[in-house]
């Protein structure tokens, strides 16, 4: 084999591993170095230089030089015409001298470069723009195969082109998807914060301010209330405000599964632990190591179930269905329930230790009969919402909102927003009247009883307290100020003021 067979073998052989190097690796900072290195020791290609373009200010500057330490080389740049870097700058050609002192343009400002020997310098071209000169100098005296080698430097300048565009497009990638995800974590935190939370009685402020509280630390939660009190929508606000809300949220309804499938399902189990069980499966609380779940209808456990799952609340572990190895999970506990635990403790259907570990932070969700003064505001939200899904805008009129505030919602938020979705369904105009606000013959006996039996206030009676009369006028007058105000013998500007002094905050209905 001729020389120049010989020199072509060798390049081959070190562009191979200059493209293992670049693809191994997306550090733009790191790979250069290693790629300098590798021409030095497998072709003979020595004092290898590496300048990118500043593009705020259109230079050469100097970016990594074989065997030089950073701080030595840091402050070295080029103008585009300066020297024979700042030529390719200007010209974007490859630039081959047989004998750098040949060249008066030859500027040698880091003084590494031997002025006998021929130099080399390649443009860098990242997605069709220079972006930086590849300079390295041969270790011999031109030996006639400089062209060679000049062509084997553009190759690398082009490899190192293409790694750094790739390097900045995943750069960009995972910029991209880092906003993406603050920006959907901005989004499910908005809908799943207080502000989706209605209410602005007593009761509600003061679970307002219990979340608050128990959202900072990592206390089991054991939600109580009837069904269709909003028990989801508390323990969402309360995951998506803690510290734990960049981890993930898992959410269960132990109701909806029988023994069996639940303890997989929350557990995980091997392969073949089960008929059907192909493969090993993670299960809801390892996949919400590091976050929170959600065990909705806690209640509804067995006896033989509860003594697992109170394993895992005292020692953070469990093992798979099928599986004899302990696994160690991170998780925040948040429960909820409709029955009565202290009652099912007693009947000996619900143990007493896991009723301790689960009621360390109760937080009691009044049922809407409890809180009428809160009906106007979450049927305005109710009907937004289902607006929404309708792609239209519905109204409520002060009639319907009289005839909502009088009913006691035994299903309390839930059937008022069926109640609500049936009424807008009827409304071709999206104008819902008292007419539209349709109940059962059962719901309607109970409303039929509730107002007969409703206490009704005396206005005058001096023994009330004002707070009382004015929500008790409010109620009766289907939370219209002005109608209020006459059954109270004051303007509207005074009721406003008593409502706002009072802490109703009916001011936005």
């Amino acid at each position: 084999m001729d020389a120049e067979g010989a020199l072509k073998h060798t390049l081959m052989e070190t562009l191979y591993k200059v493209s293992v190097i670049l693809s191994r690796s997306l550090d733009v900072k790191l790979a250069p170095q290693e790629v300098l290195r590798a021409l030095e020791e497998n072709a003979g290609l020595t004092r290898g230089m590496i300048s990118v373009l500043d593009a705020s200010s259109g230079e050469l500057v100097v970016n990594a030089v074989q065997g030089i330490e950073e701080q030595e080389f840091e402050p070295v740049r080029y103008q585009s015409g300066e020297g024979v870097l700042g030529l390719i700058l200007e010209e974007g050609k490859t630039v081959a001298l047989p004998q750098v002192s040949a060249n008066p343009r030859f500027l040698n400002r880091l003084g590494i470069y031997e002025r006998r020997l021929p130099f080399i310098a390649a443009p860098i071209h990242v997605g069709g723009a220079l972006q930086g000169v590849l300079a390295l100098q041969p270790n011999r005296l031109d030996d006639g195969l400089l062209a060679v080698r000049a062509r084997f430097v553009e190759m690398v300048a082009n490899l190192i082109g293409q790694s750094v565009k790739l390097s900045l497009d995943v750069a960009e990638e995972k910029k991209s998807i880092a906003e993406e995800r603050d920006t959907l974590r901005r989004t499910v935190r908005a809908q799943h914060g207080f502000d989706n939370i209605v209410g602005h009685s007593s009761g509600m402020r003061k679970i307002f301010e219990q979340i608050r509280m128990v959202s900072k630390w990592n206390t089991t939660v054991l939600i109580r209330g009837e069904t269709g009190t909003g028990k989801e929508l508390i323990a969402n606000a309360i995951h998506y405000n803690s510290p734990r809300a960049r981890g993930p949220y898992v959410r269960l309804n132990c109701a909806s599964l029988p023994e069996n499938l639940l303890e997989s399902e929350l557990f995980g189990h091997e392969k073949g632990a089960f008929t059907g069980a192909i493969a090993s499966r993670k299960g809801r609380f390892e996949m919400a190591d590091g976050g929170s779940i959600f065990l909705d209808e806690i209640g509804e456990i067995s006896p033989a179930f509860q003594a697992k799952l109170l394993r895992v609340l005292q020692e953070g572990e469990l093992e798979r269905v099928g599986g004899g190895r302990t696994v160690k999970v991170d998780v925040r506990v948040i429960a909820a329930t409709h029955r009565d635990l202290e009652d099912a403790v007693d009947a000996g259907k619900f143990r007493e230790d896991l009723y301790f570990r689960l009621n360390v932070m109760p937080i009691r969700l009044p049922a809407l009969r409890e809180r009428l003064e809160d009906v106007p505001a979450i049927a305005r939200f109710l009907v937004g919402r289902i607006g929404q899904a309708q792609g239209r805008p519905l109204e409520l009129s002060d009639a319907a909102l009289a005839r909502l505030t009088q009913y006691s919602w035994p299903g309390n938020v839930r059937e008022m927003e069926n109640c609500l979705e049936r009424a807008a369904v009827m409304s071709e105009s999206g104008h819902i009247d008292a007419d539209l606000i349709r109940i059962d013959r059962q719901r309607e006996s109970l409303l039929s009883s509730a107002v007969s039996t409703a206490p009704r206030i005396d206005f005058d009676d001096p023994n009330v307290d004002e707070r009382s009369k004015v929500i008790a006028a409010l109620e009766q007058a289907g939370w219209v100020q002005a109608k209020a105000a006459r059954l109270l013998n004051m303007t509207p500007r005074q009721i406003a003021y008593r409502i706002l002094t009072l802490g109703i905050e009916v001011k936005q209905f």
